[in-house]
């Protein structure tokens, strides 16, 4: 074995020892993937990534994805050597409260953890959309010379994240797209919590993987440097496909009695297993998160190297930014991402006499003049656009001969298009959305949970929001899912109420970075308010506001969303006409009113007046914070029927009359 051949396994087995110590001193975690894997990360990272840890953020780099994240001490240990703001201080506090090495890897706590991963799949799927944003930032800004975001995304993954459905929806789609910047090493150890993967996966993978247009590649042994550094050269090389490597490894490698084991999973190895790993890696057992000299100048040299690439790559974008000013502008303003200066006042206004309109073409008309102004937006909907209203005129498709196109075609894969909208906007220069029906928001929960956990600006546009949708029946109208999506932290839920407020949720879900907005939108249309009579749509940014206020005092306020807005405008009118005064107040969203100081909130939902109604047409759980004791939900808590949409809202009681007889059962 020759010096640098000792070295290499002196860096792999101070990952091992790390990842072992960690997880003993926590009692807590996975020992055994990180010590089965730390071979085919040690060669990506010495070998092959591009990264700066003076500078995690460097656009120019490449994307590590550790979608496996239940083995992050892998991945803290390699940012700790490799020079990221992670000390050893905070390996010993691994899973400890306010720690920077948590559980599983989480996006914009620990420096170079690239996306918040461990719900299997979900790495794998975001990785996904990160390499879709690569190739449209490198169709639009590659010049002869020079190409500033030539770069790969890298990832490791499991048994487990390829037994997850989103894994198969993402890989089939990064097939179709022809997603060569995209290289995955799977660690092929064949143990699952429950044993052996024998008894739940014996499915051929790289049959599965070669039917979705990928490359796959083997390594027969997980210890082999050179196989896995032949692997992934091999796997750069191929431009036109993406990559899989399936590396037979095995878990806990180097602890002799459990290594092959369920038991090393998800379990500390013992102080006394531990001690004899590291007898048989030789390696000093009276030392601790040990990390020897040849190893930190290992590390520190590519660390130096990355600092190096970096500035020769900023070297030449300022040569590109010269010789490309455009380019350069157009940079700028979309890593920016706001809205141009003077927007506000040219969105399209709605008029009474257009008529009814439903606010899912509002949307589109809405969207379609902002990705005008907005270069950097792009998106697309799972297989629905043409409903969804989601579909950028101006623009053709994104395919492997055209990556510079916006409209995206996820196909009905919501759980994939979420994470790859995610995986986007994780990339930046680019703004996404995505789009279905409101009721498969099922599919694709997790998604926008993880979006919410990194704060991730993603927009989702759910069209075709209530019973009103009609005929579909059922299976196809949403009732708990405004709610479902309510109880996300962080998820902001707008519900417009006419073509004008769904124009200004277009520019608050624009505006809004620090987490995911949903928008939930009409198959029907709805009329268009007289904003000369009514509060200006523009009100919409604070979440709920008076749409019209009463004659003298109000008795009784009168709150809706959406298409029930109409209903309570109507009621107003005849209850005035039986001497009772009334409020109408829009609430298109919980999130943003909630947002708002308690002064504007009185304003609008006075602690005096506790006679309220609230109208959706969905459930009605959670509505009691804004009506208090003494007020009444009407909404709908049982599933729909099949029949048109206008029978429907009337047998369910979404009637004027009905919201009438409620506010004077209270007054």
């Amino acid at each position: 074995m020759n010096q640098t051949e000792t070295l290499d396994q002196l860096s792999i087995n101070t990952i091992r020892t790390l990842s072992m110590d960690a997880v003993q001193k926590a009692n807590s975690g996975h020992p055994g993937m990180p010590m089965g894997a730390a071979p085919m990360a040690h060669v990506l990272w010495s070998r092959f990534l591009r990264f700066n840890p003076e500078d995690p953020n460097w656009v120019g780099r490449d994307r590590f994805v550790l979608s496996a994240g239940h083995g992050c001490m892998l991945l803290y240990s390699l940012l700790h050597l490799a020079g990221y703001k992670v000390s050893i201080d905070d390996l010993k506090n691994f899973r400890q409260m306010h720690s920077i090495t948590p559980g599983h890897p989480e996006y914009g706590l620990t420096p170079g953890v690239e996306v918040t991963t461990g719900p299997l799949g979900q790495g794998f799927a975001h990785a996904v959309g990160m390499a879709i944003a690569q190739q449209h930032l490198s169709a639009i800004y590659k010049a002869d010379e020079f190409n500033p975001f030539d770069y790969h995304v890298y990832g490791i993954c499991s048994d487990g994240d390829l037994m997850e459905g989103i894994s198969s929806e993402a890989a089939s789609m990064a097939g179709h797209m022809a997603l060569g910047n995209l290289i995955f090493m799977y660690d092929d150890n064949e143990i699952s919590i429950e044993g052996d993967t024998a008894i739940a996966f014996t499915e051929d993978v790289k049959k599965r993987f070669e039917a979705f247009q990928w490359q796959v590649l083997e390594v027969k042994d997980g210890n082999d440097l050179d196989a896995i550094e032949k692997a992934l050269a091999e796997a750069k090389a191929d431009s036109s496909r993406p990559s899989l490597i399936k590396v037979r490894t095995q878990i806990a490698f180097g602890s002799p009695n459990k290594v092959g084991t369920a038991g090393a999973h998800g379990s500390p190895l013992g102080d006394e297993e531990v001690l004899a790993s590291k007898k048989f890696l030789g390696w000093p057992t009276d030392k601790y998160f040990y990390v020897p000299d040849e190893v930190r100048s290992q590390y520190q040299a590519l660390k130096e190297k990355g600092v190096k690439l970096h500035q020769e790559w900023q070297d030449q974008w300022n040569a590109y930014a010269k010789s490309y000013p455009d380019k350069a502008v157009l940079w700028e303003a979309s890593r920016n991402g706001k809205l141009p200066e003077g927007i506000a006042e040219k969105l399209p206004v709605y008029k009474p006499e257009d008529g009814a309109v439903a606010t899912r073409k509002a949307s589109g008309k809405a969207l379609n003049f902002i990705a005008e102004q907005c270069p950097w937006l792009i998106g697309g909907s799972a297989d629905l656009a043409p409903s969804n209203n989601t579909n950028l005129s101006s623009s053709e498709s994104y395919a492997k001969e055209n990556y510079a196109a916006r409209n995206f075609h996820f196909g009905v894969r919501e759980h994939a298009m979420t994470a790859a909208v995610n995986g986007m906007n994780l990339t930046e220069g680019v703004r996404a959305y995505g789009a279905t029906f409101l009721i498969f928001s099922d599919y694709l929960k997790p998604s926008l949970r993880l979006a919410a956990i990194m704060k991730l600006p993603s927009i989702l546009v759910f069209t075709h929001d209530s019973i009103g949708l009609g005929e579909d029946g059922t299976t196809h109208q949403p009732v708990e899912h405004l709610m479902a999506m309510r109880l996300i932290p962080g998820v902001t839920v707008i519900r417009p109420g006419d073509a004008n407020e769904t124009v200004q949720a277009w520019r608050v879900a624009l505006d809004h970075h620090d987490g995911p907005v949903a928008l939930a939108l009409t198959r029907q249309g709805l009329p268009t308010l007289d904003r000369e009579i009514y509060a200006k749509a523009e009100e919409l940014e604070q979440g709920a506001y008076i749409l019209k206020e009463a004659d003298g005092e109000p008795e009784i306020i009168l709150i809706a969303s959406g298409s029930e807005v109409q209903l309570a405008v109507v009621a107003q009118k005849v209850l005035a006409q039986e001497g009772i005064a009334a409020r109408v107040v829009s609430m298109p969203s919980w999130e943003l009113f909630d947002a708002q100081n308690e002064s504007y909130k009185e304003s609008v939902l006075p602690a005096s007046v506790k006679k309220r109604v609230s109208i959706e047409a969905g459930s009605t759980l959670g509505w009691q914070k804004y009506i208090g004791g003494e007020g009444i939900a009407i909404g709908l808590d049982t599933f729909g029927e099949s029949a048109p949409g206008g029978e429907l809202m009337e047998f369910f009681g979404f009637t004027v009359d009905n919201v009438v007889n409620k506010a004077k059962s209270l007054v």
